[in-house]
């Protein structure tokens, strides 16, 4: 794990002078230090500093330090900038930011190509961070020593204070995962806050405020230039990852065949990114001037005209054939690695170790996710590819129209563009329910939820939530299409654990909605709010998987999930994203414009095997080893699961007789991923982040 830390504010104690992150770089000291812990590269931590009279220096973050740059030198005038992660913008970019930035003008810090961290301090008593638009790339903060703490985790920071768990915030999380008055802008462990995504860190005197991203609102223009714009910020995304290799270095370049027409997309743009001769490992920082529209062929080529040689390793899980290689690819070459079972690091534990050792062979990632039961399936597919591997995360939840936004058109007053989506999901529901549910109660069930949530007041969906949640409402089971988009046509919706958690976090959480129900209605509408939250929750899931399969040296990119393109995919009309195949044909669209206009027509439309087969066969591998798992759960001992009811779902789930719907799927894999976490916690040796610390004053478990 890679993180920033460091904090602001006066010193209460001098006894924690010495207290520093182990292994950690200090990038600049002086009363608000900041250092840079864990698996850095040189080209991913770059420093910037402006003095009044002089202009900004730029340099590497792990370059040696120049002597004339210290920090006793710093007055209220001088501005510090620094930028962690794979950021696209030049020197000299980054040089007239922080120029501009002594004015207030932050809202370009977050435009440059690519996914990182922006810390800007002015003087010595002020320092600001700023997250990204997804929460790929979050910021943390608690208080400390009289002044604030921050870190881009939130483990060394509950480390630093000896913060205790938030089991609250565990059950939260698991009744109501995408409702932020729920959840709130704390974390596992309390007292640790997260600031929301597209929002920034201010600290002025060691005191902590959020502030949202001081974004210019556009109107949303047709769907042409949309496209383009789309286009021209993903391939500046893809871009900036493939041209931070060195020619040497190219074979270390991968793609990811495993996501569907999202992945298939980054891998035709990556192999049509020219390296040209004599690039170095800042090629990346020397990119030319933004474009304002994609030009035709004008990425596939290089200086000279000539294609190259390399071929970039495109990794496939088991034998089926990736999106990108179906069509015309000579320079992918397909890797298929053998399919890994979700569950499969818990289905055979190790004899010599035991059943109390397997729970903790795995690494300890700073929040719990799904992604825990599947490290083992994505770890041997990650290593397969390169140190720089590009997946298509985040492709679905950025392109896609969620359904609520068929509420939004009513909203606008846009009613007849609801005829095409509807009319699609009652042609799947005539083909797999019969004429009379596709062509009657289909169109009807959806028009009337439609209607239903445009009418609706936030404030009135969030006391309907605390009563659901009082009644124990358990997922629906498999339905049509047309049953399932109306079940996402509301406000709020409960998460697939929330029935098996115990009645007493349950009532709490009850009562918090119907309070937080009080404090004033959203101006956001529905659907673009519940999109906004299912892309967050979505980068959350996705940084958890990036702390448990990533390997030391390498890197794994989500090049949808940059502030860019999220921007630039908020710019396309709601009906456009909502129409049957909306995504594969955007993405189509993009690669036009990249040149490849070869795509059959058919491209990323073909219906796939059953996505739930794999968790339904991994459970079953895996029910012996779960059954003694949640026998004595620590969520049981915490008081936040109805323990008898998780063990009964887990016996029905398991039972080779019947198919799990896929809400208990989710259910169960909410459930474990938390006891694994809870457990691998739970054996960490409190304070290990740090060096000179006091003794620790909690224990591991102290709720």
């Amino acid at each position: 794990m890679r993180w920033l830390t460091g904090w602001s504010g006066p010193a209460a104690d001098p006894a924690l002078a010495a207290v520093r992150p182990i292994a950690g770089t200090l990038l600049w000291g002086g009363p608000d230090p900041l250092w840079a812990v864990g698996d850095w590269r040189p080209d991913e931590l770059r420093l910037a500093v402006l003095r009044p009279g002089a202009p900004a220096a730029v340099r590497g973050g792990l370059d040696p330090r120049d002597p004339a740059d210290r920090t006793d030198r710093d007055t209220p005038a001088t501005l510090r900038l620094a930028v962690a992660g794979r950021c696209g913008a030049t020197d000299r970019e980054l040089a007239d930011g922080l120029a501009a930035a002594r004015g207030g003008a932050l809202r370009h810090l977050t435009h440059w190509p690519g996914s990182y961290t922006v810390v800007l301090r002015t003087g010595t008593r002020s320092t600001v961070l700023l997250t990204d638009l997804a929460g790929v790339q979050p910021v943390f903060h608690t208080p400390f020593a009289g002044g604030t703490a921050y870190a881009t985790a939130a483990l060394p920071l509950a480390d630093l204070v000896g913060a205790p768990l938030d089991a609250g915030h565990l059950a939260a999380r698991l009744a109501t995962p995408e409702t932020p008055e729920a959840l709130g802008d704390r974390t596992p462990f309390r007292g640790v806050r997260r600031v929301p995504p597209g929002h920034a860190l201010g600290i002025r005197d060691g005191r902590a405020h959020h502030t949202a991203h001081p974004d210019e609102p556009v109107e949303a223009p047709a769907e042409a230039p949309a496209v383009r714009e789309l286009t021209r910020a993903l391939l500046e995304a893809v871009r900036c990852r493939v041209r931070a290799t060195t020619p040497g270095d190219r074979s270390r370049l991968g793609v990811d065949l495993s996501y569907g027409t999202g992945s298939a997309t980054v891998a035709l743009l990556a192999a049509a990114v020219p390296l040209p001769a004599g690039a170095h490992p800042g090629a990346a920082l020397e990119r030319p001037a933004a474009r304002t529209g994609a030009v035709r062929g004008s990425w596939a080529r290089d200086a000279d005209g000539r294609p190259e040689p390399e071929t970039l390793p495109a990794v496939t899980l088991g034998e089926a054939d990736g999106l990108a290689l179906a069509v015309h690819a000579p320079r992918l070459r397909h890797v298929v690695v053998p399919p890994v079972l979700p569950y499969a690091g818990l289905a055979d534990p190790p004899p010599a170790r035991g059943a109390e050792w397997y729970p903790l062979a795995g690494p300890l990632t700073d929040e719990p996710g799904p992604a825990l039961l599947c490290a083992a399936r994505y770890t041997a597919l990650h290593r397969a590819g390169g140190a720089d591997h590009l997946t298509g995360h985040g492709a679905r939840q950025v392109l896609d129209g969620h359904p609520a936004r068929l509420a939004d058109l009513l909203r606008s007053g846009r009613p007849l563009h609801l005829l095409a989506p509807i009319a699609a999901l009652a042609g799947a529901d005539r083909s797999t329910s019969g004429t009379l549910t596709g062509a009657l109660h289909t169109p009807v069930t959806v028009l009337r939820a439609a209607r239903r949530l445009a009418r609706t007041r936030r404030t009135d969906a969030l006391d309907d939530l605390a009563l659901r949640l009082m009644l124990r409402q358990e997922p629906g089971g498999p339905g049509t299409m047309g049953r399932a988009t109306a079940a996402e046509l509301t406000w709020h919706r409960a998460g697939p654990a929330a029935h098996l958690l115990a009645d007493e976090p349950l009532a709490a959480l009850a009562q918090h909605l119907r309070t937080a129900a009080r404090d004033g209605s959203s101006t956001e509408p529905p659907g673009a709010r519940r999109a906004r939250l299912a892309l967050h929750r979505h980068a959350a899931h996705y940084r958890t998987l990036v702390h448990a399969t990533e390997q030391h040296g390498q890197r794994l990119h989500a090049p949808f999930l940059d502030n860019q393109v999220v921007r630039a995919a908020r710019l396309l009309p709601d009906d456009v994203r909502l129409q049957p195949g909306a995504r594969p044909a955007l993405l189509a669209a993009v690669l036009a414009g990249a040149g490849r206009t070869d795509l059959p027509a058919d491209w990323g439309r073909a219906a796939g095997s059953d996505p739930y087969g794999p968790a339904r066969d991994g459970l079953r591998a895996a029910a012996p080893a779960l059954a003694e798992l949640l026998d004595r759960p620590l969520l049981g001992e915490a008081g936040l699961i109805d323990a008898p009811a998780v063990r009964k779902t887990l016996a029905a789930a398991t039972d080779p007789a019947q198919d799990a719907p896929p809400a208990t799927l989710a259910a169960l894999a909410e459930l474990i991923a938390v006891e694994l976490w809870l457990r691998r916690l739970a054996a960490r040796r409190p304070g290990s982040a740090w060096t000179g610390l006091p003794a620790p004053r909690r224990t591991a478990l102290e709720t």
